[in-house]
């Protein structure tokens, strides 16, 4: 009934009830160590009465530990959830197993690859590796989005696909934004200008803070992990950009782009949800500058790839945006504060690409220096004052 794996998960198989419940528990017990956390693995979980369920309940009082049950069945789960189960376990429902062969691929990105399952969904497939944890968190996010009333795809369940995990979302029956300019190259400012009204929605409405990551906390704990590349004037320079920056309960996107926007029935629509959070809004309009400007003043010619619009494009909506973000009246110190922060946020790359060697990240601290964002005086403080000082 109860079989023990390498791994130390339980493994729980047949049906559990009153006939033989006492021999389930003293298996149970007898294979778990106290010391751990406990999984169980109820895969070939036929069936548990209540007699059974107070064997799960007497593991985690004697334990003392987190109780968590895997792989559990959509007649299991009903059980655990009509019994209060669910609230003092940690239940995770079966993932469905999705194929992706001979599905079109429709977008590929740094941590995964998303293809058509259908007329109605996609799946986003995770690299090889990416923890489950981390896909229902992005899906979890996108759920908070869309609950909160920014325009996103509706995200459906988490699932396996081979040996990765992916997230299901509904296909959108759209472009995204950058193909939309691409094939119309006339409609250029007048998208930037709705890119710059879209951001502009996002940064008006609430971030539910239980959901979502604070992430003005998220840059100063990176500030502390690249004081070993920095010179002391050089991080109390870079601590006093984000200290300049009060707390917000902003929704962000956290990569705000024209390949990030879907363009359906003429409404703009976010994609890829995976770094919202909250926070003051330069954190998302200095991302959107690194993103979309930084990248192509060093090296145009990768700027297609990441945004799939020329760099000379790709300036023309960054500069009506801005217009439309800030006004004819405050832009020029928009547009200078947005370049500080997407300095500052590259500065902390290294913090953020776990794979980059020492050497590499000496080399980029170089070329930060040589760009003078650290070098360089500037005082942020009367700009932030005139165009955010306007909302307090």
């Amino acid at each position: 009934m109860v079989e023990k794996r390498q791994d130390g998960r339980l493994v729980v198989k047949g049906r559990v009830d009153a006939n033989n419940a006492q021999i389930f528990e003293k298996e149970l017990l007898g294979l778990c160590d106290p010391d751990k956390e406990v999984h169980i693995d109820v895969d070939g979980l036929e069936y548990i009465s209540s007699a059974g369920l107070r064997v799960f309940m007497k593991l985690k009082k004697q334990t003392g530990k987190e109780v968590v049950v895997e792989n559990v069945s959509s007649d299991i789960y009903d059980i655990l959830q009509v019994t209060g189960f669910t609230e003092i376990l940690t239940v995770e429902k079966k993932l469905r197993e999705l194929s992706v062969e001979g599905c079109e691929l429709v977008g590929e990105g740094a941590n995964g690859k998303v293809y058509r399952l259908d007329d109605e969904t996609i799946v986003k497939v995770f690299t090889p590796g990416v923890p489950m944890k981390v896909v229902q968190e992005e899906r979890d996010i996108a759920r908070a989005a869309f609950i909160s009333g920014v325009p996103t795809a509706i995200s459906y369940d988490v699932a396996k696909v081979g040996d990765s995990y992916g997230a299901v979302y509904e296909m959108l029956h759209a472009q995204t934004l950058s193909a939309v300019i691409r094939e119309h190259p006339e409609r250029t400012e007048e998208m930037g200008r709705r890119m710059g009204r879209l951001l502009k929605e996002l940064h008006s409405t609430p971030a539910k803070t239980d959901k979502l990551v604070d992430m003005l906390g998220v840059y100063k704990d990176r500030i502390r992990k690249m004081e070993k590349y920095l010179t002391k004037e050089e991080t109390d320079k870079l601590q006093a950009v984000y200290d300049s920056l009060e707390s917000r309960q902003t929704m962000l996107h956290g990569d705000f782009h024209s390949k990030n926007i879907m363009y359906m029935n003429d409404e703009l629509i976010f994609i890829d949800m995976g770094d919202v959070g909250y926070g003051h809004p330069l954190l998302d309009i200095g991302g959107s500058f690194l993103g979309m400007v930084h990248i192509g003043r060093s090296n145009p010619a990768m700027v297609p790839h990441y945004i799939g619009l020329d760099f000379e494009t790709v300036t023309k909506v960054w500069d009506n945006m801005l217009l439309e973000y800030f006004g004819p009246d405050h832009v020029e110190e928009g547009r200078l504060l947005a370049e500080i922060y997407g300095e500052a946020k590259y500065t902390l790359t290294p913090t953020v690409y776990t794979a980059m060697t020492e050497e590499m990240a000496q080399n980029l601290v170089a070329r930060v220096r040589q760009n003078s964002f650290l070098s360089k005086d500037f005082d942020i403080e009367p700009a932030l004052k005139r165009i955010w000082g306007r909302e307090s």
